[in-house]
């Protein structure tokens, strides 16, 4: 408990900052956490993030997160690269004559989806507001905390033990009550949405979607049978294991009525 509370705290002194600095900076820490994620990812497919699809791989993350800071890189040139390099990815099951197979490169293109976007919405939440992305980074740490508190003193029925077997019902619903909270006072102190059932009901769903991302890489590691994404973390395991739930938070964020 002690290392994984240090491991926190160095996180934090280390992350916090450049989110506040933003541009560029940030720019370059998300790359890095988002290409970290993908070589933890991959690792469990056993698809090493430095072989041929690995790098292609890479590339097409770096396309998919890069903001919308240069005027001649549309969003339209972006897709027409990313279906591109989905073609070399999928070339490589004829080229390795299916020792890397459909299933590999699907895993790769999907695996890219799964982290740019999440990662593409951290710079984009940042942009519209230091306050969005504080108010993304307490729903994620106050669900957490409230499921595990509530969990612990109260929990008896368990929410999906085939994918979390310590997770409860009463840990699930306890997240959400303890982010409610939190949200309230983000919404009288910040004025982050001028409708309060609103912003309660889009607390609501980014809490539950929050511990939802969280099952999903459970699900991902439990069916690759690895307990951590990887051990770059102490106490905590990989990047993936740390950011899992900001991957659903933060373009729903975006999605929903709340950063206009």
């Amino acid at each position: 408990m002690r290392i994984r509370t240090l491991t926190s705290i160095l996180l934090l002194l280390v992350i916090l900052p450049i989110v506040w600095i933003g541009g560029l900076p940030l720019v370059g820490l998300i790359y890095i956490m988002s290409f970290i994620s993908l070589h933890e990812l991959l690792r469990m497919k056993n698809i090493h993030i430095l072989s041929l699809p690995g790098i292609f791989a890479m590339i097409a993350l770096g396309i998919l997160i890069y903001p919308d800071i240069h005027e001649w890189i549309t969003v339209e040139t972006q897709v027409k690269a990313l279906i591109f390099m989905s073609f070399i990815i999928l070339s490589f099951t004829v080229v390795s004559k299916n020792q890397f197979n459909f299933i590999d490169a699907s895993f790769c293109m999907l695996s890219v989806a799964y982290i740019g976007i999440g990662y593409m919405y951290f710079y984009q939440t940042r942009e519209a507001g230091i306050m969005f992305i504080l108010f993304a980074f307490f729903i994620v740490w106050s669900t957490d905390t409230g499921a595990y508190l509530i969990g612990k003193m109260l929990g008896k029925h368990k929410l999906w033990p085939q994918i979390s077997p310590n997770k409860t019902i009463e840990g699930f619903v306890g997240g959400i009550i303890i982010c409610l909270l939190v949200s309230l006072i983000f919404f009288f102190q910040f004025n982050l949405h001028d409708n309060l059932l609103i912003f309660l009901a889009i607390s609501t769903v980014l809490s539950m979607f929050g511990q939802l991302g969280d099952l999903v890489e459970s699900a991902l590691k439990r069916h690759f049978d690895v307990k951590d994404s990887s051990s770059i973390l102490p106490g905590h395991g990989g990047l993936l294991d740390r950011f899992d739930s900001f991957i659903f938070v933060l373009p729903l964020m975006n999605i929903l009525p709340l950063i206009s």
